[in-house]
């Protein structure tokens, strides 16, 4: 039974039981098909918004405290550019994926305010300040 027909039959049932108080006495059957419809709403949005530190990591970001360390900048559409070597970004959930003509190389990352760490797996941090 496909997912509109399912739907159809419950506020069929709904229905039923609005006319019929006595099939289902619970007060929230009267919503329940508004209440589905919201809940696979806010599901939708929510796979959708998973993992998405994607608007966290874009803008520059520099390697230290320093003023004249390397910065890194990360663009909304998937491009890094790290000092003047252009590359490839791919974001999942609290990993990045960073490939450049040189290297492939995958971090866990970590933001807080404008605090940014990327850890290898069993390797060196790196501590990345927002550039503002």
């Amino acid at each position: 039974m496909g997912q509109s027909q399912l739907q159809i039959t419950h506020c069929a049932a709904h229905a039923r039981a609005v006319e019929n108080p006595g099939i289902m006495p619970f007060s929230f059957v009267r919503h329940t098909c508004r209440l589905r419809t919201i809940a696979v709403g806010v599901l939708l949005c929510g796979i959708a918004g998973c993992g998405s530190p994607s608007h966290d990591i874009v803008g520059k970001w520099r390697m230290s405290q320093d003023a004249n360390a390397m910065i890194w900048e990360f663009s909304k559409n998937g491009g890094v550019l790290i000092g003047s070597n252009r590359g490839r970004y791919i974001l999942d959930r609290n990993r990045i994926k960073i490939e450049t003509p040189f290297a492939k190389t995958v971090y866990q990352m970590e933001f807080s305010g404008d605090r940014m760490i990327l850890r290898e797996p069993n390797g060196p941090k790196l501590d990345f300040t927002r550039v503002k």
